[in-house]
């Protein structure tokens, strides 16, 4: 039996488990919870899962995998020693055993037949690759985000998952956080009118083209990193360690800009808020030094900035209808017009807390579900944000078709849709 066709007859397994147990009336065996143990799974009923690159926001999301009483965690896959080894102590500690396997080769990691998903949490760089090597291997992903850094990826991304049937979830959480949802919720049910502009927060949209100083690869535990790997696809550049400790961030070859920051979270709040999953702008116009002022072909507007807002956190959203608006942030509070001020409640908020979005993937890998951020919503909301990125580089109005995902009549901005990939690396 192949690999692939492996992990998919272990996931019919779960899933035919959970419907059963779903419609028998009477349970087989005293639950464990009724013998004062909640966190007591089955084997046959647990979730195997491995990460690539857990660090600082990867951490967050192992800590809700390990809480999660149906996951095991087995392996960790990082080119840097310190890091998997950091992750091996904290499972370890946490199932109080020694068995999380450290890897430093993505294809060695893959290759273990008893992994049904894995969390990427790696930089932007990898996000694609490792999704797309993961779906190969029949895995399923919870990759964080962004999820891709150019058109041409979030066309390949969205492509791969669908032809492997592969459950994917993008770590953009607000979807599955109650203040956003209460908020998408007041313009699908109608009480803001017709929408007539939706606003997503992003960060200055800027990256340089400019290498850090080169540095001697030291040969120590704590810089123990394979230099090639880290780069993965990306051009070759020397190494220098800030860009190891995160300092990658504002780099063009490792970076989708502030737009694509942000935007791949607030962009796809608006995209949800608007019921445009299956779609996204198609007019793209920078407007001043940061915003880009968008236009869908029904003509609602989308407006990305990063000035002007209330001031309710991070990563806020305003929906203005007709009749009304609405505006949230990651503070939890939320601020309307009079006219819906009614309809708001006390909603279960946990800022960037990832625990219900990673409980929804986590329940889609048992029932072969479609996840709230499921490759094909992800790709259409990061096209939109590397498309304004696009515009905003260029400095003019462009029209993107978005049936062809082609800009229309500009082969500069065409050629701006992708990047080359560094051998041996391929999507």
């Amino acid at each position: 039996m192949s690999q692939h066709h492996a992990a998919l007859s272990r996931r019919r397994f779960l899933r035919t488990a959970a419907q059963a147990g779903a419609v028998l009336a009477l349970p087989q065996l005293i639950p464990s919870s009724a013998l004062g143990d909640h966190r007591v799974v089955a084997p046959s009923e647990r979730i195997v899962v491995g990460g690539f690159g857990i660090r600082g926001r990867g951490m967050h999301d192992l800590k809700c995998f390990l809480d999660s009483p149906d996951v095991q965690f087995v392996a960790i896959c990082d080119v840097r020693k310190k890091s998997r080894q950091k992750v091996k102590e904290t499972v370890d500690g946490f199932y109080k055993n020694t068995d999380c396997a450290m890897y430093d080769n993505p294809h060695e990691f893959l290759a273990r037949k008893d992994t049904d998903a894995v969390l990427i949490a790696t930089g932007d760089r990898w996000h694609t690759m490792a999704a797309i090597l993961a779906a190969k291997a029949g895995k399923d992903i919870y990759s964080e985000k962004p999820c891709s850094t150019t058109i041409q990826e979030s066309i390949d991304l969205a492509d791969t998952i669908k032809r492997y049937g592969v459950v994917y979830q993008a770590g953009t959480q607000r979807r599955n956080i109650g203040n956003f949802i209460l908020a998408a919720d007041l313009c699908a049910s109608g009480r803001l009118g017709k929408l007539t502009t939706v606003h997503a927060n992003t960060l200055a949209p800027g990256t340089s083209q400019q290498w850090l100083e080169t540095e001697e690869l030291e040969d120590t535990e704590e810089w123990e990193v394979d230099w090639d790997t880290w780069l993965g696809p990306c051009p070759w550049r020397p190494f220098n360690k800030r860009y190891v400790e995160g300092g990658w961030r504002g780099h063009f070859d490792f970076h989708g800009g502030g737009i694509l920051e942000w935007g791949s979270h607030t962009v796809d709040l608006c995209q949800w808020a608007a019921q445009k999953d299956h779609t996204m702008p198609n007019v793209y116009e920078p407007v001043g030094q940061t915003h880009v002022h968008c236009t869908y072909d029904d003509g609602l507007k989308l407006v990305m900035r990063d000035t002007g807002w209330i001031g309710l956190g991070t990563c806020s959203a305003r929906y203005e209808g007709e009749t009304g608006w609405v505006e949230t942030g990651d503070s939890g509070r939320m601020k309307t017009s009079a006219s819906v001020r009614q309809y708001l409640k006390n909603v279960p908020t946990a800022g960037t807390d990832p625990t219900n979005h990673i409980r929804d993937f986590l329940n889609c890998v048992k029932t072969r579900g479609i996840a709230q951020s499921n490759a094909d919503r992800v790709a259409n909301s990061h096209i939109a944000c590397h498309a304004a990125y696009i515009a905003w580089q260029l400095g003019r109005k462009l029209t993107l078709d978005t049936k062809r995902i082609e800009f229309v009549d500009d082969a500069e901005a065409n050629r701006m849709r992708s990047r080359a990939y560094r051998e041996p690396w391929r999507s």
